[in-house]
C-alpha cells in the first residue's frame, strides 16, 4: 500500500474514533447526571449504573483502537506497515483500506478469534 494513502487513511480513522470518544464522553455525564436522579424512587437505580458500565467499555475499546492506529504509524516510521506483526506476510491492501490498523493477516486474526476466550 501506498504510504500516502495509509497515513490518510490512520488520519480519516483516527479522527472518527475521537468523535465517538467525544461522543462517549457526553453519554458518560448523562449516565452521571441520570444516576443522581434515580434517588427520586420512580426509575431503575441500577439502570444508568449499567449505562456508565457500558459507556466505560466502550471508553476503553475506543481507546485501544486509537493505540492500535498509533502503532500502525510507528510501523509505517519504521518500514515494517502492511506485513504481519506475527508472520511477516503481507497484509492485502484491501484489508489495510477497511482496517489501516491492521496487524496480521484475515487468516492469522481469525485464529486468534478462535483462541480467545
Amino acid at each position: 500500500m501506498d504510504l500516502e494513502r495509509a497515513k490518510e487513511l490512520i488520519a480519516a480513522e483516527r479522527a472518527r474514533v475521537k468523535g465517538l470518544l467525544a461522543t462517549s464522553a457526553e453519554a458518560r455525564l448523562d449516565d452521571v447526571a441520570a444516576g443522581r436522579e434515580a434517588g427520586d424512587g420512580d426509575t431503575d437505580g441500577a439502570q444508568p449504573l449499567e449505562h456508565e458500565a457500558v459507556d466505560m467499555a466502550i471508553g476503553k475499546s475506543l481507546n485501544d483502537r486509537l493505540s492500535a492506529l498509533e502503532r500502525a504509524e510507528k510501523r509505517i516510521g519504521d518500514g515494517t506497515y502492511g506485513v504481519s506483526v506475527e508472520s511477516g506476510l503481507p497484509i492485502p491492501d484491501e484489508r489495510l483500506e477497511i482496517d489501516p490498523a491492521a496487524e496480521l493477516t484475515v487468516g492469522e486474526a481469525a485464529k486468534h478469534q478462535h483462541h480467545d476466550y
